[in-house]
Order: C-alpha cells, then structure tokens, then sequence
C-alpha cells in the first residue's frame, strides 16, 4: 500500500476568464492555479477542489482534457502527472430541519457525472456559478442525489461557529438534518481536532478528514491526511474512508485547535477571551460575543474518549505561521528541498540551517516536534505562536 497526502477542501476564486466563483477567495485561485500549485509546491498528491460545479469551471477542466494536460482515470479521478483531482462541491442547506445554514461537501469521481450534477442543481438554487450556494431542498434529498451520482458526502467543517452542523448552539445532533447512513466521513475544521470531536458518540462511527478550506494559494495543505491507497483514484478514497481492504486514513495533520479563528468564546469586538458566551462583555460592553469551538463541544459532550481504531491526529504549524518566515525564505526554502511537505516531514535539521537562519530553523522543528508555545484564537483570528 501506497502513501498520500491529500487535501479534500480547496477553493476556486476565479475562473479562467476572471469571473468570480468563490468570492472571498483569492483570484490567483484558478482550477489551473491550484493544481499546479498543489503539485509542485504543496507536493500533494490528491486534492478536491470545490466548486466544479461552476459551469465555466467544468469548461476549464474539459479544455485541460482535450489538450492531454488532464486524463481521466477509469477508476475515479483527473489525473494531472502526480496529482489526482477529485471535482468536488460545497453547498449550503437552510431547510425546515436546521436550526442554521450548514454547509455540505459533495465529491464525484468523474467531470461528466458533476456536468450532471450541475445541471441538477441549476434547478435547484439561485446561481449555479458561485461557490457555497444555497440549494433549495433538503439536506437529505440533496444525500439522495449525491449517492445517485455515485459520489461521497461529507459535513463540512462541522464545528465552526457559522454554517456548521453544530456550530449555531441549538442543533445538537446530525440526525436532526441527515440520513447517517449516507454521511461518508466527518471535516473537522481548524479549530478543532480528534480528541474534541470524539466526545461526541455520534461521530464514533465515521471517519474524520481534515482539510484546509483553502480560499488563497498558501492555505492550500494547511490541513490534510496522509492515505494509504494502492493509488490516488476516487474508488480508492472511497475505500480508505470505509477502511476497506487495507485502506485507511494513516493520520490527520492539522492545526493545533488553538491556531484555529473561533477555538476560545471571545467578544467579537474587543477580541477579550470569555468564559460565556451570556450578555454582554465585561471589557468593552458589547454584545457580540462569539461562542468558541472548545466550550461548545463541552455543552454537546456524550463520550469520554473515541474508538481506539482512529488515526493519530499530529498537530501541524503550516509554515506561513513560523515567525520570521516571508515568502524570501520560503521561495529560499523551495528551492533546496522542493516542497512544503518535505519541509515540514523530512528536511533535516542541519540541512534548513545551512539555508536560513538558525532561529527559523528551530521554529520549524519545534513546530515539527509539538513544542511551540501558542496564543488561543476566537473570534474570527486566528491564534498564533509564542516568540
């Protein structure tokens, strides 16, 4: 069995003629952007890219197609030299069962069966062109259509305080909104990692994926897994997420929850950390107080501990969070050791302090080796490490 890193959560800013499709994303985000970037720079090796749906996307996609620059697999996957890419969408439902819009992640192993989804779609909300739009039917029907499809269906990023399955404070389980038996796997979200998310007994049957939700270039690979597959086909993904057939995910890299914008209950306002998310704020009077990750994860809590099968979760310092560390000494850092993977996993320690600055290269391996110290982040900010 073969080793993967793979990165599910991907956004599309623009297309290729330069209309938005995510909005808060980067316009440096291109389909043709991203695969490059994640394959020679990230040194991914599976990627899901959200928003394919997008007409124009599907346009780019079947263009890099019929120049041979993309091939499709027969088992699932555009494979793109290295990089498998798996066409992906995130939707938003807002139907009579959920107490707030939540967002879904849905993945289809070929561009013809996402043209049809899309087109499926068209009729089922109000602009099929941008990215995280609201679909008009329910959670479960749009479950239904995803396995029609033959795709995987998965939660996405579940704890967040906005357009989560649990992140508005009134639901308190999924099988208020979905059919569990048609849920894949579970995203986590930056604020959250294995030990918070299995003190739900809930979450005790389903795999959890971490991704970067990426809306520029460099948050691509902030969150990711590394898979065992004989190789990088959407069939494949499916059967590692069921654990099948030696399949598996071997490990969950991410941030430390602490890095993650809304871990601690903060005032939205003033930034101050808050034991309660009740009244107004003690610091500067406001009443915007923004229930963190960890205290809501308390409130849903039915489980001490999760199942003994999961993967280790490895917190991860992406290397745009190492103090000192601009793009200079990261181009610096490309160019002796090829990606960011290897930087992170196997550069040696006296090899980065032949090519930066020793303090730098520290930061990378206490990084590497879970010795930071770090500042809480809430709020909408992200934490960040203690020089």
């Amino acid at each position: 069995m073969n080793r993967y890193y793979v990165d599910l959560h991907i956004h599309i800013g623009r297309t290729w003629t330069g209309k938005p499709v995510k909005i808060t994303g980067a316009k440096s985000l291109t389909f043709t952007n991203i695969i490059e970037h994640a394959r020679n720079e990230k040194g991914l090796n599976m990627i899901g890219i959200i928003d394919c749906h997008s007409p124009e996307v599907i346009l780019e996609i079947e263009s890099l197609m019929e120049s041979g620059e993309i091939i499709q697999h027969p088992n699932g996957g555009l494979i793109y030299d290295t990089l498998t890419i798996i066409p992906g969408s995130e939707l938003e439902i807002y139907d009579e069962y959920c107490h707030g819009p939540i967002h879904l992640l849905c993945y289809f192993p070929t561009i013809a069966i996402m043209r049809s989804f899309s087109t499926w779609l068209s009729g089922h909300l109000k602009n099929v062109t941008l990215s995280s739009q609201r679909v008009y039917t329910t959670a479960k029907e749009l479950q239904q259509k995803v396995k029609e499809f033959g795709g995987l269906f998965i939660p996405a990023h579940v704890f967040t305080p906005f357009k989560s399955l649990y992140g508005k404070g009134v639901q308190r389980s999924f099988s208020e909104v979905l059919d569990p038996g048609l849920i894949d796997g579970i995203e986590l979200g930056l604020s959250s990692d294995t030990e918070m998310a299995d003190q739900l007994a809930e979450l005790h049957p389903y795999p959890f994926v971490t991704n970067s939700d990426a809306h520029s270039l460099a948050k691509i690979a902030r969150e990711y897994q590394v898979v065992a597959m004989k190789e990088p086909t959407f069939k494949e993904l499916e059967k590692a997420l069921k654990g099948q057939e030696g399949r598996k995910i071997l490990a969950n890299y991410g941030l430390d929850p602490k890095l993650g914008k809304y871990h601690q209950t903060v005032c939205a306002h003033c930034l101050n950390q808050l034991k309660t998310e009740t009244g107004s704020c003690p610091h500067c009077g406001k009443e915007r107080i923004i229930k963190g990750v960890a205290d809501r994860i308390v409130e849903l809590k039915t489980a001490e501990e999760g199942p003994i099968s999961r993967p280790p979760y490895i917190h991860q310092i992406p290397l745009e969070f190492i103090p000192g560390l601009g793009p200079k000494i990261l181009d610096k850092l490309l160019q002796h050791f090829g990606t960011e993977m290897a930087i992170l996993h196997e550069v040696p320690y006296e090899a980065m302090k032949a090519v930066i600055p020793e303090k730098i290269a520290d930061f990378i391996m206490k990084a590497r080796e879970g010795n930071l110290n770090l500042h809480a982040g809430g709020g909408g900010k992200y934490g960040k490490i203690a020089e």
